[in-house]
C-alpha cells in the first residue's frame, strides 16, 4: 500500500481527483494537503514523472514509516531552518562572500570534501570581531518559511525537536533558545581577544558526526531511529537521513533531492506537518 502526499497553493481537488484516478487510488482531501491511498506500489520513477508534470510537491512515503509513531525531528540549520548560510554572510563582512560561497555550494553537492571545506572558510574569517556574529543573527538570519509553524505543531503533537548544523553554536544555541529545541549540536569558532582565530574549536560536525548525533538523540529519547525525521538540503545531511523514518530534501540539491525519501520543493517548512499527514490551523 503506497500513500501519496500532495500539497502545494496550486494544488486543487480536480488535479488531486485526476491523479487518483489516474493510479486508481482512494483521495482524502484535507484542508492543507491531500492523500492518495494505492494498493499498487508506485515507483520512484513515477514520482518523478508526475513531479514533471505538476507545480505542487508529491511525495510517496516510505511503506515502513509509521508517522503515527515517529517521535523526532532532526533538521539541519542553514538553508534549512534558516533561509541564509550563515558562514557566507560573516565572510560578507570582509568582502569575501563570492569566494566563501563558492566553496559552501561545492560541499553542498558534494564535490568537495565537507570538513576540508569548512577549514578552509573558517580560516578566512581570521581577524574578523566577533561582534560580527550577533549582527548576522540580528540583521540577516530569518527562519524558513514555515519554520515556527512547523515547531509549534510537533511541540503540541509532543515531538522533540533537533538541530544539528556544519555550521556554529553562535547560531544554534540561540535558535534553540528562540523556539524551544530539545537538542542541538555544531561547531565552535575559536576566538581570542574578541576575534575569530580562524579555526574551528574541537572536532568538526560533519556528515558522520550529524548521523551519530541523531542515533544519540534516539538513545537518550529510547526510541528507534525509524521514528524520526531527518530534515537536510546538503550532501553532509546524507549520512543523517540514511537511517531515519522518513527523509526530507528541503529545497535541497540534487544530489540530495535524487537520495531522499521525499521532497519539499513548492512550500516550506510546515509541508512537513502534510507529510506526517498532521492538521493544523
Amino acid at each position: 500500500m503506497t500513500t501519496l502526499v500532495l500539497q502545494g497553493i496550486t494544488l486543487t481537488r480536480e488535479l488531486a481527483e485526476q491523479i487518483a484516478h489516474q493510479y486508481s487510488g482512494q483521495l482524502n482531501w484535507y484542508k492543507h494537503y491531500a492523500t492518495i491511498i494505492q494498493a499498487t506500489d508506485i515507483n520512484s520513477e513515477t514520482v518523478t514523472h508526475l513531479r514533471q508534470q505538476y507545480d505542487f510537491d508529491i511525495n510517496a512515503l516510505p511503506e515502513a514509516f509509521d508517522p503515527t509513531t515517529a517521535k523526532l525531528l532532526v533538521t539541519d540549520m542553514d538553508s534549512t531552518l534558516i533561509t541564509i548560510e550563515c558562514i557566507d554572510e560573516i565572510a560578507d563582512f570582509m568582502n569575501l562572500k563570492p569566494q566563501v560561497a563558492a566553496i559552501t555550494e561545492s560541499a553542498m553537492r558534494g564535490e568537495i570534501d565537507f570538513e576540508t571545506s569548512l577549514r578552509q572558510r573558517v580560516s578566512l574569517l581570521k581577524g574578523l570581531d566577533v561582534a560580527v556574529l550577533e549582527r548576522v543573527y540580528e540583521e540577516r538570519l530569518q527562519l524558513s518559511p514555515g519554520a515556527e509553524l512547523m515547531v509549534s505543531t510537533l511541540k503540541k503533537q509532543g515531538y522533540s525537536l533537533a538541530l544539528v548544523s556544519g555550521g556554529f553554536t553562535f547560531f544554534t544555541d540561540r535558535l534553540q533558545q528562540r523556539l524551544g529545541l530539545d537538542f542541538t549540536q555544531a561547531n565552535k569558532l575559536a576566538e581570542k581577544d574578541g576575534k575569530l582565530t580562524g579555526e574551528v574549536d574541537g572536532d568538526i560536525c560533519g556528515a558522520q558526526t550529524k548521523a551519530d548525533f541523531l542515533l544519540s538523540c534516539c538513545e537518550k529519547m529510547t526510541i528507534s531511529a525509524q521514528q524520526t525525521i531527518a530534515v537536510g538540503d546538503g550532501a553532509n545531511d546524507l549520512l543523517m537521513m540514511a537511517p531515519a523514518g522518513l527523509s526530507v530534501a528541503y529545497h535541497a540539491k540534487p544530489k540530495v533531492q535524487q537520495q531522499a525519501a521525499t521532497a519539499i520543493n513548492h512550500n516550506g517548512l510546515d509541508a512537513i506537518l502534510g507529510l506526517l499527514q498532521l492538521e493544523y490551523n
